[in-house]
């Protein structure tokens, strides 16, 4: 092969290792900004899990308090003035408890999942804002999902400049070709693995 055709082999590597270094630094800029917010959906998660625990501890302290006074009332340990006060507060403490499930259904599965006529937590004085721990767990799995083909891109993009960098070293055109198109089909895998990546988290 002549000079001139083996300097054009040099010319297409060159120009395939700037392309694909350039599609690494976008799949890059993708992996670390959607690495970051899947560690933030973790944390939310955490964080409802959390307040939904508080929740049951409160509804479990309502009902205790309920239950014990349901019981005195039918061991008669009540007097008969008393009562309409204490069957006043075991409806509040039911109410509560009743309050607290519906809380707790809420900051599990989201205001969009349990409907505008279940909506019973406010967040900053509004209701229907509550993304529940179910729903941040989803996007956890998604963004995780999502950063494990950034990383298999990143792979098969790295592969390729390597290829690439061979490529260019080796002075046999036969050895170039054989590099180059190595190099193609790496680069034009994590190519694609990037694409899906994006698409999977848009």
């Amino acid at each position: 092969m002549s000079s001139e055709n083996n300097d054009n082999l040099e010319i297409w590597l060159g120009l395939f290792l700037a392309i694909f270094a350039a599609i690494l630094a976008v799949n890059e800029l993708g992996a670390g900004k959607y690495g970051a917010d899947e560690l933030i959906a973790h944390n939310k998660a955490s964080e409802q899990f959390s307040w939904y625990q508080s929740k049951s501890i409160k509804q479990s302290l309502a009902e205790g308090q309920r239950d014990l006074l349901l019981s005195l009332e039918k061991a008669g340990a009540i007097q008969p003035g008393s009562r309409s006060a204490m069957d006043s507060f075991i409806t509040k403490l039911e109410s509560k408890v009743d309050r607290y499930q519906k809380e707790k259904q809420e900051i599990l599965k989201g205001s969009a999942g349990v409907g505008k006529d279940n909506w019973a937590q406010d967040v900053d004085g509004e209701f229907g804002k509550v993304i529940g721990a179910e729903e941040w767990q989803k996007a956890a799995e998604q963004l995780g999902n999502s950063g494990d083909i950034f990383d298999l891109a990143t792979l098969f993009l790295q592969v390729s400049l390597v290829l690439g960098a061979i490529g260019i070293v080796v002075r046999k055109p036969a050895f170039r070709r054989m590099f180059l198109g190595l190099m193609i089909l790496s680069g034009g895998l994590g190519t694609w693995e990037m694409i899906q990546a994006w698409i999977s988290v848009a």
